[in-house]
């Protein structure tokens, strides 16, 4: 209860923090119009220009709002208020350096221009799944393994189920040996026939060893049947009905070759349900063997190096998002690593942007993605 309360107390804080900024970034550009000369040819006043500003800028943002949400019309004024300030600082500067004033307001011509680009670009990442490469290698394993992984599917977000089934398509033509669906499948609001849209697709997947699933902190909805039209363990049933394996803080022995743990997410703890610190998820497995761990959310690193697992791989930050907010979760110490891959000593973390979104419409700091990861033996 006191982690939900927490979390309805931070979004209010962000909504009106939002909205603030909203009404502050609507006056600033308001202002600048006023500098576009052509506007003289009709309004004698700054005064006047200033309010013609406003009410295009407010025509501007209701439609955003109409079309994106309220988070996503407010994005779009933060990066064109920023490109804006950028460019009104590049040409006071090209002014000064040239010793000589334009005759035009080009700073809000550029801004207006590179603002469009800039958003069209994230929203092409946002919606376009690109495909990453990793190639690692482990002396103990005897053959060569591929996996395929994606997270944060948000299934309803910039796909419906049954869409998913082209991405399922692309992984199937890598061939891999394994599937691992890294949590955030479905969203708070994800329909139930878009959730059965897409297990039906996942299942029509063709592996070696099978498809494996943890949850992740949006896949455990706290409000349940009230806003997608199932529960908790019916959300788990459905994808093991599926012949997708779910594993809670569980290790399995895969071909009598290598071992796979899914933990748990992290925010269990906070939830009053406990999560097994990963040591003892490894106390009873032969240490000889390759072990690959599958945990949402990247921030137990420390412990998972500690423990001697080979790789771990998660989600949930979605590659930061936005820039230059993409590195807040990291300087924050919310997050061992945003995206990417990194090893400490001799464990690998590999980190997904997602292969999808949520709320945000856009992706201005990462791209979306599923991931293929070539794990060959060692050669010397």
């Amino acid at each position: 209860m006191l982690f939900a309360g927490a979390l309805v107390s931070f979004w209010r804080l962000l909504e009106f923090s939002m909205s603030f900024f909203a009404l502050c970034a609507l006056i600033y550009l308001s202002v600048r119009f006023a500098c576009f000369r052509f506007l003289n040819r009709f309004f004698m006043h700054k005064f006047a220009k200033f309010i013609v500003g406003i009410v295009c800028f407010s025509w501007l943002f209701v439609l955003l709002l109409f079309l994106i949400g309220f988070m996503n019309a407010v994005i779009c004024l933060f990066y064109l208020t920023c490109i804006w300030i950028v460019c009104d600082i590049v040409f006071w500067g090209m002014q000064k350096v040239c010793k000589c004033a334009f005759q035009a307001y080009f700073a809000g011509g550029a801004a207006i221009v590179l603002s469009l680009l800039y958003l069209a670009n994230g929203w092409y990442q946002a919606h376009h799944v690109s495909e990453t490469f990793y190639q690692l290698y482990s002396d103990k394993l005897s053959s060569s393994l591929r996996i395929v992984l994606f997270a944060d599917a948000h299934i309803g977000t910039t796909f419906s189920g049954a869409e998913l089934s082209q991405y399922v398509q692309q992984m199937q033509k890598h061939n891999p040996d394994m599937v691992l669906i890294v949590g955030d499948f479905v969203d708070n609001d994800t329909s139930k026939q878009n959730f059965l849209d897409a297990l039906d697709a996942l299942s029509r997947l063709k592996t070696t060893y099978g498809t494996f699933f943890v949850l992740g902190n949006h896949d455990i909805s706290s409000n349940g049947e009230a806003f997608r039209g199932f529960s908790n363990q019916e959300l788990v049933a459905e994808i093991q009905k599926h012949g997708i394996l779910v594993l809670q803080d569980e290790a399995i022995l895969i071909d009598d070759k290598f071992y796979l743990i899914g933990r748990k997410d992290a925010y269990e703890n906070r939830r009053g349900r406990d999560r097994k610190p990963i040591s003892s998820l490894l106390q009873n497995l032969d240490k000889s063997k390759y072990v690959l761990v599958m945990n949402h959310q990247p921030n137990d690193y420390a412990n998972e190096q500690a423990a001697g697992v080979d790789l771990v791989v998660s989600g949930h930050t979605h590659g930061g998002q936005l820039f230059p907010f993409n590195y807040v979760s990291l300087w924050a110490g919310l997050n061992d690593k945003i995206y990417g891959y990194e090893k400490r000593g001799q464990t690998d973390f590999i980190v997904t942007s997602g292969i999808s979104d949520w709320r945000v419409k856009f992706k201005t700091g990462c791209k979306s993605e599923f991931v293929v990861i070539d794990v060959d033996k060692q050669s010397f």
